[in-house]
């Protein structure tokens, strides 16, 4: 129904981001590859996919068309809805989703919250072909002001719906394993919600 949305970014964050078509603002469920590209910009385009459910219409947006592709095979898979597709996205990175579906890399999507081991499995089995077939070229982009980092990926996780003290404690963990081995300029938010993804 729509193909894209390009407009003034007037919110962002990990979770969503709010875009200004000529006054209208367009509430756009993003994930944190996505909100890597966009969250330092003023004006962006979304490739968008809409789902439609009996109690609710979700748009949902991607900075490429290959991670907008990439949602919509996983979306394919019996037993995986829309959030958890991007969940899967934000956990990691599209390149690397697409890499562990091809190499059948069953523990790398265990590993994210939600994907038991037969889910895994089935996203592998389902999609390997498709997912060979097309390939992906995708470069991630690490760019936040250090001073917001915790308190962006604290607010990319609630609005993931995890709960507030239990991200705060996974982001605790996070950080600690984080910041020993990575330069401070090299922090950024979605690493930090990926790490702490891993443990919550």
């Amino acid at each position: 129904m729509y193909e894209y949305i390009e407009g003034k970014v007037s919110e962002a964050n990990p979770a969503f981001a709010v875009i200004d078509v000529n006054g209208v603002g367009y509430f756009v469920n993003i994930s944190v590859f996505t909100y890597s590209h966009l969250h330092e910009v003023e004006h962006y385009k979304l490739y968008t996919h809409l789902v439609v459910r009996e109690d609710a219409q979700m748009l949902f947006g991607f900075s490429t068309d290959q991670e907008r592709q990439l949602f919509r095979h996983l979306i394919s898979v019996s037993g995986v809805g829309a959030n958890t597709a991007r969940l899967i996205l934000s956990a990691y990175s599209p390149d690397e989703i697409s890499t562990a579906i091809t190499t059948d890399n069953v523990k790398l999507l265990e590993s994210i919250k939600g994907i038991g081991a037969k889910s895994a499995q089935r996203i592998v089995i389902d999609l390997k072909d498709k997912v060979a077939k097309e390939g992906y070229i995708l470069e991630e982009k690490y760019t936040i002001s250090h001073n917001t980092l915790f308190n962006d990926a604290l607010m990319g996780l609630t609005s993931l719906g995890f709960n507030r003290k239990q991200a705060e404690k996974a982001l605790d963990k996070a950080f600690t394993g984080i910041k020993d081995n990575t330069p401070e300029s090299a922090l950024t938010v979605e690493r930090l919600i990926r790490a702490a993804l891993k443990l919550l």
